[in-house]
């Protein structure tokens, strides 16, 4: 019973992370929610006892792609330190 509320409370926070994804305005707070979303998944297929799967999600998905996205905005200055927040 338990893990049927832990894998729904991954599956509300990945939507609502998702949301966030599409309706952030700054690519960082994009690339967060997306790194969000990843680990709620990871936490996910532990659930569903896939720990070799989630693991390789959490390294990929949460840990590589996020530090990629976050270094390729860097790179091609799309964040401007004087965005109004």
């Amino acid at each position: 019973m338990i893990m049927a509320w832990v894998a729904l409370a991954c599956v509300v926070t990945m939507l609502v992370a998702g949301v966030l994804v599409l309706t952030q305005r700054k690519l960082i707070g994009a690339i967060a929610a997306a790194s969000v979303v990843s680990v709620a998944l990871s936490v996910l297929l532990v659930v569903l006892r896939a720990p070799d799967v989630a693991l390789a999600e959490a390294a990929v998905g949460a840990g590589l792609s996020s530090v990629l996205l976050a270094l390729a905005v860097r790179r091609v200055g799309a964040v401007d330190s004087k965005e109004d927040t």
